[in-house]
């Protein structure tokens, strides 16, 4: 009986003890709906670029999605913000989807605020192209930068479709319909069709840079080979102004601006759902795309994955 009634006494409490948790929970999301971001303190922005670069919030292989839409909201935010007078760019990326990198770009060559870039491990492809369109990049010797090109892949099934027999009726309206299909073999015309697109997204992508950056011809060569350089060989060529991480960063908009920087972050704060996500895709593998690039998605149509 005095079980019983203990058993009873510790339900009752644990169920008031989850009551309470839920309100609270609920609380402090109602409260938050009613927070200005416009309060936030500080006068230099500091947002984060970390993972791969893509239109939406998702986790691809246990690997970070950098949203072009938050990214592109934050800037805006920050640059309507008076208090701010800054904004640096934390870059850890190895690029992205072209048309979400390229929305980032845009925002920033719109701002009217001094812009500055650090890179840490990996800024390269769509990652460098987003530190070359501020106004002062930093990198360590040992960063992984560049990787100034474009490239696209897709698996092809028609030979395994072949050894078992099985056929693929092909019914389109318009030639092209599916290119890059992978149930059947690319054909020449084909392959010249998507070739031409990537050099010409190559072309815009080397064209903006070298105008951001103020490259040579002879830099412009070393860098349209889409190889990688470490920050050392980086600097070298024009494609980083300086060694160094945040304190530089920030030590940089002091004596530029002649302030004292107070830096604030704007970033998307992690749900528990973004927290279980991650923590359960840690569990999955990874596809090898290469040095500097190793975890690339991009935009796909047709089974064709096109990404800088």
């Amino acid at each position: 009986m005095y079980n019983e009634k203990r058993k009873s006494k510790w339900s009752s409490v644990i169920k008031v003890l989850i009551i309470l948790f839920i309100l609270s929970f609920i609380v402090s999301w109602m409260i938050s709906l009613f927070i200005d971001d416009d309060f936030k303190q500080g006068n230099v922005a500091i947002i984060p670029i970390d993972g791969v670069i893509m239109p939406g919030n998702s986790n691809m292989f246990g690997q970070d999605i950098v949203s072009s839409k938050e990214i592109v909201s934050f800037i805006e935010e920050a640059d309507k913000n008076l208090m701010i007078k800054a904004i640096v760019f934390e870059i850890n990326s190895p690029g992205g989807a072209a048309v979400s990198t390229e929305e980032i770009v845009s925002a920033i060559q719109k701002v009217n605020k001094t812009t500055v870039a650090y890179i840490r491990e990996v800024g390269a492809s769509g990652g460098y192209w987003i530190a070359a369109s501020t106004d002062y990049i930093f990198a360590s010797r040992m960063s992984i930068t560049g990787s100034v090109g474009v490239i696209a892949s897709y698996l092809e099934f028609s030979g395994l479709l072949d050894d078992y027999n099985v056929t693929y009726q092909r019914l389109v309206a318009g030639k092209y319909k599916d290119i890059g299909s992978p149930l059947k073999q690319m054909s020449w015309d084909e392959e010249s069709i998507l070739q031409k697109e990537i050099d010409l997204i190559h072309e815009y992508f080397i064209e903006d840079i070298s105008k951001s950056r103020n490259l040579s011809e002879r830099e412009i060569k070393e860098i349209e080979t889409a190889r990688i350089f470490l920050g050392i060989e980086a600097k070298e060529i024009g494609l980083i102004d300086e060694f160094g991480g945040k304190d530089e960063a920030l030590s940089y908009v002091e004596q530029r601006l002649n302030i004292t920087a107070e830096p604030t972050e704007y970033a998307r704060e992690r749900t528990f759902m973004d927290l279980l996500s991650g923590l359960m895709s840690k569990n999955s593998f990874f596809v090898g795309k290469g040095i500097g690039s190793s975890l690339l998605e991009a935009k796909q149509t047709n089974g064709i994955r096109v990404w800088t």
